[in-house]
């Protein structure tokens, strides 16, 4: 088959397109997907440049052409444990199962399914433990994937695959964290929002029925504003400025960096701050008496409940949400894809499209 082998941790030239990689084989409990579509996110990039490795404390965008050279091996991966290479990466798969493994009904073949992308499964579905589709295990950037068929999902929907695939990583992410910070009909702030995650936190906001103020840049803000935020800002604005002190309920921060800090002071006595990624740099100045004269509540959200992506689920077969694809590419043009994901020049998801034969 198809598939995009990563190599190693550094540069584009990590990735091998290749036409000759062999089929996986459902094991039991598990089924084989025919890939149909599989979108690009951040931690693909952040796993293949080494940025979670504690040696990097720049922002993911520094190392994206060529990865992080000082990034230790040993712990780049966002578990903290090294990675098995080679691995076919992709976080994100949309197709058709076309074979199950033992122990699964053989009555799912054929269906249009999207996987899970924190898989329970392989940890013995422990509390606060999980592998990365495409991390742990291989993913969706190839022409057939094996996943666990528990949390492998039928959906029903008159989607395209492409947007199919735009759900897993960056709707699930963005959801948990909602549903992490409990939110509610109230003022809610996010950071990246023309993102995939982003612009999937303004929608999901929205359906809990929050006022949504979106940080993105100047150029994008008609986009962010037709997904339904209700106020844009400039992600280069004086938050304090633009909005006040204690003006917001949550704070929902895909960025990090060194406009953190004005995240927590634009936060309500008693608000909270959820963050789910650090694009812009990950090492932060906090003032502990902002966190705690305030009543701030803060929470770090990767680890997903079982209920988080079956909300998504229900969501997509109600007709309640809608991902935005700015592009796609065929599988082997995912060195382009990555460039222009970096670029930050789109709203929404890029995705890549696997050949339907081998070539």
């Amino acid at each position: 088959m198809c598939a995009v082998l990563l190599t190693g941790h550094g540069g584009y030239e990590k990735l091998e397109y290749r036409t000759d990689v062999p089929v996986p084989q459902p094991k039991p409990g598990e089924v084989l997907i025919r890939v149909a579509a599989s979108a690009v996110n951040n931690t693909d990039i952040n796993t293949r440049i080494g940025w979670y490795s504690k040696a990097v404390g720049e922002g993911s965008n520094a190392g994206g052409a060529a990865g992080f050279a000082g990034a230790d091996d040993a712990d780049a991966s966002w578990t903290g444990e090294a990675l098995k290479f080679p691995r076919i990466q992709g976080a994100d798969a949309c197709g058709r199962i076309v074979a199950v493994g033992e122990g699964v009904d053989a009555g799912r073949i054929g269906e249009r399914v999207i996987v899970r992308n924190l898989l329970r499964t392989y940890v013995g579905w422990k509390p606060w433990e999980c592998w990365t589709f495409g991390s742990e295990c291989d993913g969706g950037f190839a022409q057939f994937t094996v996943a666990p068929a528990r949390e492998t999902f039928a959906v029903n929907c008159d989607w395209s695959d492409a947007e199919l695939a735009a759900i897993p990583c960056a709707w699930s992410t963005a959801e948990n964290m909602l549903h992490r910070g409990k939110v509610g009909a109230e003022t809610v702030l996010i950071t990246g929002a023309s993102g995939g995650v982003g612009s999937s936190a303004v929608q999901l906001a929205k359906l809990r029925g929050a006022t949504v103020i979106a940080l993105a840049g100047k150029s994008k803000t008609e986009e962010v504003l037709a997904i339904g935020a209700d106020r844009v800002i400039d992600r280069d604005a004086d938050l304090v400025k633009e909005l006040g002190k204690g003006s917001v309920d949550v704070v929902l921060d895909l960025v990090g960096g060194p406009g953190w800090p004005q995240l927590l002071d634009v936060l309500k006595k008693g608000g909270r701050y959820v963050i789910s990624g650090a694009i812009a740099g990950p090492l932060a100045q906090i003032d502990l008496r902002t966190l705690y004269l305030k009543d701030l509540t803060l929470y770090g959200a990767t680890f997903q409940e079982d209920e988080v992506f079956e909300n998504l689920i229900r969501y997509i077969e109600a007709g309640r949400i809608r991902p935005v694809v700015a592009r796609t590419y065929p599988l082997s043009e995912i060195v382009q894809a990555q460039k222009d994901f970096l670029a930050k020049g789109h709203v929404g998801k890029l995705v890549l499209i696997p050949p339907s034969d081998n070539t």
